[in-house]
């Protein structure tokens, strides 16, 4: 017979194992059977009573659910073919909750003793507590092929569209999933690998036409390059990792941080929580906690999984899909800070005054339990005085105080003055099919920028704790503009009737009152979209330039590991400073640092391209049906060839080709970005008014072709007598120009 524990045994093991609290895993622990399970349940129950423990709903100190995403083991197969599945990871008291599995047809087959990740739902009423999808079987990793499927007597094959993959693939008669010849499929690898004859798949996926909607974001991952499948020991050393416990780190669970994130979002990397600050040297002060999940003690230097995220880069991000820079076992679960779960974390406590100003702040390796995973709009509603059953409780201790923190903080940035560009961002909403059914704008909320300054508060902090520590790190550097593109954004303005000042060390506060003076008038869109296209490319540097656009001295980004290899090199750096482990930045990394803020600043502007690209596609497919419709728009982009106009109801971006612009030539003056009529003078510029009929849209390229009907509210003739190429006007204006070139030549050999 075992020897009972001792109380501080009980507590000592709580603490370190905070996902194993349950009665069970206690008694599992020090190896306590029988009658003595009485006595262990007394002296839990006298903990409780002293105040020392906290029982939850079965458990102690865990809320006993299972998180969004988790590890399962196939226990049983029902005489109805049911698959019952129980979780390998479980934290409450009493028998594990049972979990159906939701088979779909392109799921591989599963047997007893198998394990899943997969992504749960709870269920009431049922003789289970939870339905699972499968997201992928653990330990096997099949490869994948994006094809075009060509049907044969029996079964067919896939004819890879990436150019690298030169191997077609089989498909028997039983595995191609119904899909038709010249269909975009998704296939799996089916069977060992073969080094004699082609390799054999099964198709997971069924595409449809390769023009269709739903298969343009993986055209574009193929196209750009971007690595979509992890490798097999990425994988396995993903399926290996269990969750941390709280030997080293500050314990935090006590604080209702909450995660409020978009209402589809999959993962949850950062939580917040403020309080009025108590410290009476700070009258009408906050402390606002951040806490982000601690991707660093699951992707250590060197490692498959560290060699990976940082070829990555970032996860790319496409209305139907995502890549992810992890895999689903550290992005969707571990590292993913769900509702209840404990969680590893790196948090930083900030002490703000009245008026937004960051007096301190404290930065901590800790264990946290998020009290509430929320979206924007419910805290939102709830803040406006409509809160819903699960933000009410909310209300007073967690909700009310962020939004006065976020009051304070909107008082530093007013001071501060970052650039206040007014772009509104389209959305673009996709059926279950994969079809667009329309183009919103997204929804701006003060919740969404309260999230924001939290963000960008701790961001500061990190990037101002290295530096005090005179520790290597990666800098988020946006230089100011060129001269030569403020020149250019300054004659935009006066051709509007506006001015931005000359001769001084420009400010941001600058830049702002000429937005101020375009705010509401008709050349709103054209001056925002101008500064936006006069500032410089963003990027990663260990090296601090400082921050331009966020009117910055120093920034770093710390707040989106998950989804960023620079905020874990951020992570590591200062694991390192404050000699939290072994897991912070080694040598060998510091040596890389500018090499590694040079490769992951081009992922960025691959997944940048790659998303716009895909966008482009989905509005294309999106007019496909309207060609012939008359929109209207504004010039946005000025070329030899053309002339590109947004247009207003979807924002796609189309092209009217030269020719089709009027009955005159058109002369292009590429420094001012205008087109100036031969014969009436007549001015094209940025920000011009034009109604125009939508000639052609293919979704294959993303191209969208309009023709011109009205400039500024004046209809516009068109070209008589065919092709331009030889009528009277184009040779005239050849002409006048010749003559213009060699008097410039004649004025150059004078001098």
């Amino acid at each position: 017979m075992s020897k009972l524990p001792t109380k501080d045994e009980i507590l000592n093991w709580i603490s370190e194992n905070p996902t194993q609290t349950s009665k069970r895993d206690i008694a599992r622990a020090f190896g306590i059977k029988g009658a003595q399970r009485i006595d262990l349940k007394r002296i839990l129950k006298e903990l409780e009573a002293e105040g020392h423990l906290q029982k939850r709903k079965k458990t102690y100190r865990d809320p006993g659910k299972l998180p969004p995403v988790s590890v399962l083991r196939i226990s049983e197969q029902t005489s109805d073919g049911d698959l019952l599945a129980e979780p390998m990871e479980w934290a409450g008291e009493g028998t594990e909750p049972t979990v159906l599995m939701i088979a779909r047809a392109s799921d591989p087959a599963l047997g007893e003793g198998d394990r899943v990740l997969a992504r749960l739902t709870e269920v009431k009423g049922e003789d289970h507590g939870y339905e699972g999808r499968l997201i992928r079987r653990i330990g096997t990793n099949p490869a994948r092929v994006l094809g075009i499927f060509r049907k044969g007597d029996e079964g067919g094959r896939i004819l890879p569209i990436d150019k690298g993959q030169q191997k077609e693939f089989l498909v028997d008669a039983g595995a191609t999933g119904g899909a038709k010849d010249g269909e975009l499929v998704e296939g799996e690898q089916a069977g060992p690998k073969t080094r004699m004859g082609l390799p054999k798949a099964r198709i997971v996926d069924r595409l449809g036409d390769p023009s269709a909607p739903k298969a343009v974001s993986l055209i574009a991952i193929h196209q750009h390059g971007i690595p979509d499948r992890f490798p097999d020991d990425v994988i396995e050393e993903a399926d290996k990792m269990k969750p941390a416990g709280l030997k080293g780190r500050e314990d935090l669970r006590d604080l209702p941080l909450i995660t409020i994130d978009p209402a589809d979002a999959r993962d949850h990397d950062d939580a917040c929580f403020a309080h009025a600050d108590d410290d009476p040297r700070n009258e009408g002060g906050h402390v606002i906690w951040v806490a982000i999940a601690d991707v660093a003690h699951y992707v250590r230097p060197g490692t498959a999984l560290d060699r990976e995220a940082r070829k990555r880069g970032n996860s790319t991000y496409f209305p139907d899909r995502v890549v992810p820079m992890l895999p689903d076992r550290l992005s969707g679960d571990l590292c993913s800070l769900h509702e209840g779960v404990p969680r590893a974390c790196m948090a930083v406590r900030m002490q703000v005054d009245a008026k937004g100003k960051k007096l301190s702040h404290r930065f901590v390796r800790g264990l946290m339990r998020s009290a509430a995973s929320l979206n924007y709009q419910e805290v939102q509603a709830a803040q406006d005085g409509a809160p819903n059953e699960k933000c009410a409780p909310l209300m007073e201790e967690v909700i009310a105080p962020l939004y006065a923190a976020y009051e304070a903080l909107t008082k530093a940035r007013a001071d501060r003055q970052p650039l206040e560009l007014d772009l509104p961002e389209r959305k673009i909403v996709l059926s279950d099919e994969g079809e667009v059914t329309s183009i919103d704008y997204a929804e701006r909320l003060d919740a969404h920028r309260m999230i924001e300054e939290f963000m960008v508060l701790a961001n500061v902090a990190a990037a101002e704790e290295l530096i005090s520590r005179r520790a290597p790190q990666l800098f988020r550097v946006h230089e100011e503009p060129s001269v030569e593109k403020l020149d250019a954004l300054r004659e935009v303005a006066q051709a509007s009737g506006l001015t931005l000042a000359k001769g001084q060390v420009l400010k941001t506060a600058h830049l702002n009152r000429l937005l101020e003076q375009a705010e509401g008038t008709d050349e709103a869109e054209l001056i925002n979209m101008s500064t936006l296209r006069s500032m410089t490319q963003a990027y990663y540097a260990p090296e601090n330039f400082s921050h331009f656009g966020l009117a910055l001295k120093a920034y770093s980004h710390f707040t989106s590991p998950i989804r960023r290899y620079a905020d874990l090199v951020v992570h590591r750096a200062l694991i390192r400073a404050h000699g939290w482990g072994d897991d912070g930045l080694t040598a060998e990394d510091e040596a890389m640092l500018e090499e590694t803020g040079r490769h992951i600043s081009e992922t960025e502007r691959r997944s940048m391209l790659a998303e716009r690209d895909t966008t482009d596609r989905y509005l294309a497919a999106f007019l496909s049906e309207r060609v012939g419709d008359v929109f209207e728009g504004k010039v946005s982009g000025i070329a030899r060839f053309g002339v590109f106009v947004k247009l207003d109801e979807t924002g796609a971006d189309g092209l009217i080709p030269m020719r089709e612009l009027g009955s005159e030539y058109f002369h292009y003056d590429d420094e001012r970005k205008v087109l100036t009529g031969s014969d009436s003078g007549r001015e094209i510029g940025l920000g011009l008014r034009v109604k125009v009929r939508l000639a052609d849209a293919a979704p294959v390229t993303g191209g969208v072709g309009l023709e011109l009907l009205e400039m500024d509210g004046k209809s516009v003739s068109k070209r008589r007598g065919g092709s331009r190429k030889g009528g009277p006007r184009r040779k005239q204006a050849a002409a006048k120009k010749k003559a213009a070139k060699t008097q410039r030549k004649v004025k150059r050999s004078r001098k």
